[in-house]
């Protein structure tokens, strides 16, 4: 990388970006033992404490099968108007459940929202032993494992589909994130049924007809996705919320109490749309900095954002946004109009530095037999005067 280009670059962004009244936040400090708050559109993440730990996840393991779930629907593997058997197995299941049991056959849409709302451990093992290569929970977990890997979830195992406790039943909270990301993404004729706070199936539980999530009824944006808690987890929430176009995703673990997890979530999505807000710091085509470019018809070329910058910038403190322009220099010609050349580097406090790809604003075809040759005679002329006396 040429120096000079990086230094030339960085000039010309600094000046654009000192313009934008972009400040820092000062760090939220949660009571969750772990804890990863990410925004959906830009991808920021806000928060992560203790996010790559494998910890028990509890019941928000459920998410990674209901998951697999509507993937199977949507493959046509499984209908939600189908009805499947309840084995013993499944009815043996305490906590959360729809108290099934082996005279029951249950439609797919049911054991859906049983899981979803009423958080059914006999729900997800019928859904299982459904899915499963072999017929039984144990082999749909070893599954789930697979899967998980395969969306990128590194810190996630699973031995069984509910998060029963058992030895080696781990999930990080980064792995939460991204799995309840995919889920809205991924399954949008689905997710509604996340912000359900009632499911009363075949009225034989009145107990557990509630979901369990404490932010749903608070007007806040909430719409999803999962409680948890076991002995050994403690209190935990995956949850998501959308205000003013904005989507906020966070998992959190570790708490002592549903009170406390209430609150702590509550205090999150709270922080997570007040501190941080978006600002378009450059529009598609505009030009940012540019390149040298060598051997070239033109000596320059102008570097543009192949779509309008907008990120997610704290919005409290004082400090104004550092950025730089980074590219290996001088660009070999012809240059090709819409060619990656460099790199926009913002680097806000108290977050991780954002990097945006630039591209050529115009085409720069290769300079003829005058270019050459001046080049040449440049070049040549550069490395005369660098050459010690007597040593031709």
């Amino acid at each position: 990388m040429f120096r000079s280009a990086v230094h030339r670059s960085r000039l010309v962004v600094l000046a654009l970006l000192l313009l934008l009244p972009v400040t820092a936040a000062v760090a939220f400090e949660t009571r969750a033992g772990a804890a990863f708050v990410i925004d959906q559109q830009t991808g920021t993440v806000l928060m992560a404490k203790n996010a790559d730990e494998p910890l028990p996840p509890a019941s928000m393991s459920k998410l990674m099968t209901l998951y697999m779930a509507f993937e199977a629907i949507r493959d046509g593997r499984l209908s939600t108007e189908e009805r499947l058997p309840v084995s013993q197995k499944a009815m043996s299941y305490g906590g959360s459940t729809m108290f099934l049991d082996t005279t029951d056959r249950v439609r797919v849409i049911d054991l859906l929202r049983g899981i979803i709302v009423l958080s059914g451990n006999d729900a997800c093992a019928v859904i299982a032993e459904a899915l499963s290569p072999d017929g039984t929970e144990a082999g749909f977990a070893r599954l789930m494992t697979r899967r998980a890997r395969q969306l990128g979830m590194t810190n996630s195992t699973f031995v069984n589909s509910n998060g029963w406790p058992a030895p080696g039943q781990r999930m990080s909270m980064r792995d939460l994130a991204l799995l309840a990301n995919r889920l809205i993404v991924d399954f949008p004729e689905f997710y509604p049924m996340f912000a359900e706070t009632t499911f009363e199936f075949d009225g034989r539980a009145p107990q557990n007809t509630q979901n369990r999530n404490p932010l749903l009824r608070l007007n806040i944006g909430a719409d999803g996705l999962k409680t948890g808690h076991t002995q050994e987890a403690g209190y935990g929430l995956v949850g998501s919320a959308v205000q003013d176009g904005r989507r906020v995703i966070f998992a959190i673990s570790g708490m002592e109490t549903a009170k406390d997890r209430a609150e702590i979530s509550e205090q999150i999505v709270n922080w997570a749309f007040r501190q941080f807000s978006e600002s378009t710091l450059a529009r598609q085509g505009e030009r940012v900095a540019d390149a040298e470019v060598w051997m070239g018809k033109q000596p320059r070329v102008g570097l543009v954002p192949a779509e309008d910058v907008t990120v997610l910038l704290p919005v409290l403190a004082q400090n104004k946004v550092k950025a730089e322009v980074v590219y290996n220099g001088p660009v070999q010609a012809p240059v090709e109009k819409g060619q990656e050349l460099a790199q926009l580097i913002l680097m806000p406090e108290e977050l991780p530095e954002i990097r945006i790809p630039l591209v050529a604003e115009n085409a720069v075809p290769e300079g003829g037999f005058a270019v050459r040759m001046r080049t040449a005679t440049s070049v040549l002329m550069k490395q005369f005067g660098r050459t010690p006396v007597g040593a031709l």
